[in-house]
């Protein structure tokens, strides 16, 4: 569950960080910051709800992950 986490925040991460490359690159002219900007709102999402899921199911607890 930890290492999950890890990739889905570091793609995050990533998708946050193509949006800016392609604001720079573009400067508004297309459609591709508005693209990466969203796919970072549906994993953010996405992590979000998988989080919620693990609390619920005791994969994780209130102090962190189980060992």
């Amino acid at each position: 569950m930890r290492i999950a986490v890890i990739i889905i925040f570091l793609t995050i991460l990533g998708s946050l960080g193509s949006a800016l490359f392609y604001l720079m690159r573009d400067k508004g002219a297309s459609n591709r910051t508005v693209n990466a900007l969203t796919v970072r709102i549906g994993l953010s999402v996405v992590l979000f709800l998988c989080l919620l899921a693990a609390n619920y199911f005791g994969l994780i607890s209130a102090t962190g992950f189980k060992p």
